[in-house]
């Protein structure tokens, strides 16, 4: 088993099952903010039990528990993101994908409070074009 897998389920108060180790297994290792449905696609085939219900509830309950983030950037989909640290996410309007950019500072998201407000999440995207789109696609700079 893997217990680094089952101890973070198990940090944000999740019991841990084969699906859910399964689905958080998949969000750690592929840092390409996948949707619900990319990540059944590709667990189906080795979990035919597996629903596509199982793995939207799941990932609701790991972003509801703090396991993951939930992105919202792409209009038409959500995406998930293992990475928990405060960080920025950069989405090319060209290609649509996704990164990981480095911030210097967010705001303390659970106790920080600002005109009354209390903070209990923050996300910051950008929007533009990937190094790789503007190189093959000029026009677009």
């Amino acid at each position: 088993m893997k217990t680094h897998i089952v101890d973070r389920l198990q940090a944000h108060d999740i019991k841990p099952s084969a699906q859910r180790i399964a689905i958080l297994e998949y969000l750690m290792e592929n840092y390409t903010h996948p949707t619900a449905d990319t990540i059944f696609n590709h667990l189906y085939p080795s979990m035919p039990t597996l629903s596509k219900t199982t793995v939207y509830n799941t990932l609701k309950l790991l972003a509801q528990q703090g396991a993951i983030n939930e992105i919202t950037i792409d209009e038409k989909n959500v995406r998930y993101d293992a990475d928990i640290s405060p960080h920025a996410h950069f989405r090319c309007k060209y290609c649509g994908s996704m990164f990981d950019l480095p911030i210097k500072r967010l705001p303390s998201v659970v106790t920080e409070k600002i005109d009354g407000f209390m903070i209990t999440d923050t996300q910051l995207y950008y929007r533009g074009y990937c190094k790789k789109c503007k190189a093959i696609v000029p026009w677009l700079c």
